[in-house]
């Protein structure tokens, strides 16, 4: 087994190469706060969305590339693979 890339990873058999740049992104900051039931913060099985006090973080970097945050969030996720030669490898 592979040993874990951080305090409390969730997926030590997946290995990342970010991005500098962010391959998740929101349309509308503010318009987080007003969501009802969050649930970009409960779908994502890396958790990349995580709230601090008033503000919704994005670990990127933690990213598995499922998609399920843009399925749940489709009017405010702007989600998109990684570039070339970043994201995600899977180790079995």
């Amino acid at each position: 087994m592979l040993p874990a890339k951080f305090p409390g990873d969730p997926l030590p058999l997946v290995e990342f190469k970010a991005s500098e740049v962010s391959h998740i992104a929101l349309r509308d900051v503010k318009g987080c706060l007003s969501c009802e039931n969050k649930p970009c913060t409960y779908i994502c099985p890396s958790q990349v969305y995580e709230w601090e006090e008033d503000t919704l973080k994005i670990n990127y970097v933690r990213c598995i590339e499922c998609g399920a945050c843009s399925k749940v969030c489709p009017t405010n996720i702007l989600w998109q693979y990684p570039p070339g030669g970043y994201g995600v490898t899977y180790h079995y």
